[in-house]
């Protein structure tokens, strides 16, 4: 009878192991379609999960575009992923097939933080009728709101003079600029969704940016990769409760200031900011189920707003601050470029810009050289489409990878080294290059490009119009190399700000 317990037993495993490895196959027959793009070999069951390094992604793509080309494929356990690089090859995929490739994958784990049917925010949602609609309604209501014009101009500069304050407080001794900076420029996107203004010392605000530091982390860990691409495990009680808790508990805090915020809404006063707006088409579509203006796609459309714009905007202008302490000579003319055209008596306008081609080559490089959002969040293909001469099945995710666009060696004189010149022609004067996209490309492209645009003018020449930045004192030159996550970030480093 054991002996006979035995065999039962070993057939069912066999049984077992023979029905995993056809539904595994099952899930990669694509890899062997005529004109799929080449990869690594896969391994049953998870794919190149365990080939990856997911805390230095970049690296990793550079190493595979060197051996299987410009398009190759992944297979995250049974999710067929393509990876794009290259600017004629990201350029085909997101501007010419850009109906073909603008959808985007279901990321089962965003469940957890209220995403639905109804409710998908803007970033992650799917590309069609809810997408194109909350994405008119935001760049509608953040122009009116001021995007663009003079009136969130000025309330940029006002917050650069707090920034500047800030800073001085220090009085030229050693310190981290970066919790000031994500401080600043969350005020400038609470303006425009919530109608305020927090004080620096505000505990709300401090939380906030602690959260976001651990949310970038949790985005790159390979647990959080292996429960998308199994979702069946985010149904075990303990496995759910471990997965995003950083960003469960932003979703947590945006509720609180929501709730803080919506007791003062009328419907019959104007909007004071884009969460009035967005209560105000919730208001109206009372009674319309289909409609995406409901109270959970609030909180998800201000999350994203709130956490897209405090996040790359504080980063890249602390990348700034970095490359200023490490190249003063560029620091020095930047600040002859300020004194030229601005002066020492007025704050810096959005229309000193077109007079500052030195300054707008500077910006341009700290973006292009920070790459700090080396890759697009994930696309997927709503039909077969072809990049490069390959096909593409529909239901494909694509990695967008903008860094290797922003690091081309044949496209940049000097890809891996801070360089303004990449912006200016023989004359000074700057020039736009084609292979600048650090806000992606195609329907898809950041709509807060404009808002970003005029934060890292305004903010970067206050600075630089009131302090010389210098590296303290005794320390060593701070690294170049960036701190691996969703987003880039300088490592640690500390400066000195004295002001002129």
């Amino acid at each position: 009878m054991a002996l006979l317990t035995g065999d039962v037993l070993f057939s069912v495993a066999v049984a077992v192991v023979i029905f995993l490895l056809v539904f595994d196959l099952m899930h990669r027959r694509q890899r062997w379609a005529a004109r799929y793009p080449p990869g690594p070999v896969p391994v049953p069951g998870f794919g190149n999960l365990l080939q990856l390094d997911f805390e230095d992604m970049t690296h990793c793509f550079y190493k595979l575009r060197h051996r299987f080309g410009d398009v190759f494929s992944l297979q995250f356990a049974w999710t067929p992923v393509v990876v794009v690089n290259g600017l004629a090859a990201v350029r085909e995929a997101l501007v010419n097939r850009s109906e073909d490739t603008s959808d985007r994958p279901t990321v089962p784990s965003f469940a957890l933080l209220g995403f639905g049917p109804k409710a998908q925010g803007i970033l992650a949602a799917r590309y069609g009728p809810i997408w194109r609609e909350q994405r008119r309604f935001c760049v509608s209501t953040l122009r009116n709101f001021g995007l663009g014009k003079k009136s969130l101009e000025q309330w940029v500069t006002e917050e650069a003079a707090c920034l500047c304050a800030a800073f001085a407080n220090h009085d030229g001794q050693p310190f981290c600029p970066n919790i000031l900076l994500k401080k600043a420029t969350c005020n400038v996107i609470a303006s425009l969704i919530y109608a305020c203004r927090f004080e620096y010392d505000d505990p709300m605000v401090i939380r906030l940016a602690e959260l976001l530091d651990d949310g970038l982390k949790e985005d790159m860990n390979l647990k959080l990769q292996i429960v998308n691409s199994i979702p069946l495990l985010l149904r075990i009680p303990w496995v759910a409760a471990k997965v995003l808790p950083a960003q469960k508990s932003i979703f947590a805090l945006n509720n609180e200031l929501l709730a803080e915020h919506n007791t003062g809404w009328a419907p019959d006063q104007p909007p004071r900011d884009l969460t009035d707006a967005f209560l105000t088409e919730m208001h109206k579509a009372q009674g319309n189920s289909e409609s995406s203006f409901n109270d959970q796609n609030l909180r998800l459309v201000v999350y994203d707003l709130l956490t897209a714009g405090l996040m790359t905007s504080s980063i890249t202008l602390s990348w700034a601050l970095l490359l200023m302490i490490l190249h003063p000579d560029v620091q020095r003319r930047v600040q002859e470029e300020i004194d030229e055209v601005i002066g020492q008596e007025r704050r810096p306008e959005m229309a000193d810009q077109a007079r500052m081609p030195f300054t707008n080559a500077v910006i341009h490089e700290v973006q292009r050289f920070a790459d700090i959002a080396p890759r697009t969040f994930p696309h997927m293909t709503s039909r077969d489409t072809e990049v490069q001469g390959f096909l593409i099945p529909k239901g494909t995710t694509l990695f967008i990878n903008l860094s290797s666009v922003l690091k081309d060696e044949t496209l940049w004189e000097k890809p891996l080294h801070f360089y303004p010149g990449h912006f200016l022609d023989n004359e000074g004067r700057f020039v736009k290059r084609e292979a600048f996209m650090p806000f992606s490309a195609g329907p898809r492209t950041c709509l807060g490009e404009p808002l970003a645009r005029m934060e890292l003018f305004l903010f970067f020449t206050c600075l630089l119009q009131r302090f010389s930045f210098s590296v303290p004192e005794g320390q060593p030159r701070p690294s170049e190399r960036g701190v691996m996550s969703f987003l880039v970030s300088p490592s640690p480093y500390q400066l000195c700000a004295v002001a002129h």
